[in-house]
């Protein structure tokens, strides 16, 4: 084969322990003792000796999530070698953790270092905007995050940017150090029949980051996902 026709889409020799190969694509430096959780058939390829297997472990977290809507189906991976995940073609964000604490929405976890602590935990503070609570995966620790996005994400700075308000349906992952604040934007009466989450948005302020993806609903993914 003419070695230019792939001289785009080779892979490349690994920076960090967890990266991006290509904008939908989250590569992983896998060595003996570090595992990775990733999410249920995420795995598109590996070089190398990597093993899976179910998280025993997680099951009870897993039943948790379910009971909120939100289920994590994770899969353990060890091994040495180099480790591909992708989901559904959905763009890749990697984010390395110095112990650092955040909050992903659990249809977006794709990957994390299995060291790092995480759980279900439910989101203060919107119940009454909502009519329900928001329960998200709580991942704290030194280490790599992969989330993805449903198109081309935005990394807002809170510190630099003040307050940020967002829909919530568009909500990936978030510091857990920042101040959140529900909002509404329509009148009572003006809520009658909306179904759509721009009645209401969450507020940010702080230091910290929020990251939110171009697409407010997640259905037809939830959907090729169950």
């Amino acid at each position: 084969m003419d070695q230019r026709m792939i001289a785009g889409h080779a892979p490349t020799p690994p920076a960090a322990r967890m990266e991006n190969h290509g904008p939908t694509m989250a590569r992983v430096a896998m060595t003996t003792g570090q595992d990775v959780f990733a999410r249920a058939g995420s795995m598109v390829a590996y070089e190398g000796y990597i093993q899976y297997e179910s998280n025993p472990a997680s099951w009870g977290r897993a039943i948790a999530g379910r009971l909120t809507g939100e289920s994590v189906p994770l899969m353990k991976c060890q091994g040495d070698g180099l480790l591909y995940l992708a989901d559904y073609g959905a763009n890749v964000v990697c984010l390395p953790l110095e112990n650092d604490n955040i909050s992903v929405n659990a249809t977006n976890v794709l990957a994390f270092d299995a060291h790092l602590e995480w759980g279900v935990q439910r989101v203060k503070g919107i119940a009454k905007f909502a009519g329900q609570g928001l329960f998200n995966l709580g991942i704290s620790g030194t280490g790599w995050v992969a989330v993805t996005s449903r198109g081309l994400p935005i990394v807002v700075d809170c510190a630099q940017s003040g307050e940020t308000y967002v829909d919530p349906d568009a909500l990936v992952a978030w510091s857990t150090g920042l101040q959140v604040n529900g909002k509404r934007s329509f009148k009572a009466g003006s809520l009658i029949g909306r179904g759509s989450g721009e009645a209401y948005q969450l507020g940010f302020s702080g230091t910290g980051f929020v990251i939110v993806q171009p697409s407010e609903d997640s259905t037809d993914r939830l959907a090729q996902q169950q």
